[in-house]
């Protein structure tokens, strides 16, 4: 497994893995030239995703001469140390609990919003906290800033299941959501078209579907499973992943795509379908332990088409297998996997 280390050799550290989860690529920082006037403003910056996403828009600013626009890093900031680590990159850190909607007048006029606040895990138990957080606070958001291109990450959840043979789901096909998380996230979706409507507010909505990197998500889950000797359940059948600074990358982009009237919508993921089995095996043999597996792989999974995205910015710089081979590669340097598991085995909906 040497020459597999030797390979990621830059991304086996904390410190080189989120300089490269943060870094803006050449069209990137043309866009940024074009940015409107003003602040980026990151709502839920503490998030796995908001951290990246504000150090890669002040990085990218600063490419781009921008000096003008600062970046604010919104979160309530339990974790204190990630707020320290934004900071020393040159982001403003504002410690606001934004589930209070007096909070929002305190925060500055904005040239963007990014809008990535949401609740997901524990919906089940408390589905009450869902229906504030994923389409109330998102009609705060609106009325406070209505002239402001608000992106607002979604997920593919609000699609429903389709057969592997299709591709996944599209922009443009019926959503038929399954439970109170991807009901609410619909909603969420729903209160921003609105606001595009009626006041005609700059809206773009991304539909992510399983964003990875070697601490978190799909891989790092089923790592997790292999390398404590459990079963790999195979009741997900096939997923997307994509890495996640591209994931990154696209969300910025797109501010430039947020438009009234009718929002910008798009589904964010990795070209291809992976099979679970498949990547069980692939990671099993690079971690050298026995892949076992439990249920039957089913005729559909919760699946997103993301031929426009790739269209528009690119295809991911970091293709499926350098991402399973930089997930081990991760684990066989002695790092650890962060606990939050995705429950991306998940079919009823419930988190």
């Amino acid at each position: 497994m040497t020459e597999l280390l030797t390979g990621h050799r830059e991304l086996r550290e904390e410190a080189g893995l989120q300089r490269e989860l943060a870094r803006p690529g050449p069209e990137l920082v043309a866009d940024a030239r074009d940015w409107p006037g003003g602040d980026v403003l990151v709502l839920g910056a503490g998030g796995k995703t908001g951290s990246g996403i504000a150090a890669m828009a002040r990085r990218a600013l600063d490419a781009a001469g921008r000096k003008d626009a600062r970046v604010l890093a919104v979160s309530r900031w339990t974790d204190a140390a990630a707020g320290v680590q934004l900071a020393a990159q040159g982001v403003e850190i504002v410690a606001a609990d934004l589930s209070d909607p007096a909070v929002l007048t305190d925060l500055p006029e904005a040239g963007a919003v990014m809008h990535l606040v949401g609740a997901k895990f524990g919906t089940a138990t408390a589905p009450e906290q869902a229906w504030l957080t994923n389409t109330v606070l998102p009609d705060h958001i609106a009325r406070r800033w209505p002239r402001t291109p608000i992106v607002a990450l979604s997920t593919g959840n609000v699609y429903g299941m389709t057969a592997p043979v299709t591709g996944g789901s599209r922009e443009g096909d019926e959503p038929r959501p399954d439970g109170d998380y991807a009901v609410t996230c619909l909603g969420r979706e729903r209160v921003l078209t609105h606001a595009a409507r009626t006041r005609d507010t700059p809206v773009a909505l991304i539909r992510l579907n399983y964003a990875v990197e070697p601490r978190y998500g799909v891989l790092a889950d089923l790592a997790r499973t292999l390398l404590a000797g459990r079963p790999v359940a195979l009741d997900t059948g096939a997923v997307n992943v994509v890495w996640q600074r591209y994931a990154n990358e696209v969300v910025l982009r797109s501010i430039g795509r947020a438009r009234g009237g009718s929002p910008f919508v798009l589904n964010l993921t990795g070209p291809e379908t992976a099979g679970v089995r498949t990547l069980a095996l692939r990671l099993a043999e690079l971690l050298d332990v026995k892949a076992e597996f439990t249920g039957e792989s089913p005729a559909t999974s919760l699946l997103s088409d993301a031929t426009a995205c790739h269209a528009l910015f690119g295809y991911p710089d970091r293709s499926l297998g350098e991402l399973i081979e930089l997930q081990a590669a991760w684990l066989l340097a002695g790092n650890e996997l962060w606990d939050r598991p995705t429950k991306f085995d998940r079919r009823d909906g419930r988190f």
